[in-house]
């Protein structure tokens, strides 16, 4: 696979940290999302210290159980889905992954089969 750099200016916020909890990575929309926290000069620092107490629980049970967390929210009149989920190299975990996707005011929905 070639080394793409597409996640950069991906239109969603993405953030990957370590198992410790340590931001490893932000693209741009994480880091304008983030700005008024120190944005991309948050790559480094510990994520927990970014959360209050229950959300940092939830991550460490994303990490404990590895399994994903998914939810909507509504921040300033804007729907996100956000999706937090482990990561894998070799099979050996590594850290969680957020995206924050977001989403129209109406979201069409198709069951398929």
């Amino acid at each position: 696979m070639s080394n793409l750099d597409w996640i950069e200016e991906f239109p969603c916020a993405i953030t990957v940290c370590d198992v410790a909890g340590r931001i490893l990575e932000m693209n741009a929309k994480a880091g304008a999302t983030f700005q008024n926290r120190g944005g991309k000069a948050l790559i480094g620092k510990d994520l927990f210290d970014c959360h209050q107490e229950s959300s940092r629980q939830k991550i460490r049970e994303i990490l404990e159980r590895e399994r994903p967390n998914c939810y909507t929210i509504e921040k300033e009149g804007m729907k996100k889905l956000i999706y937090q989920s482990p990561w894998y190299r070799d099979g050996t975990l590594q850290g969680l992954v957020e995206i924050s996707l977001p989403l129209p005011g109406e979201l069409p929905h198709f069951v398929r089969g």
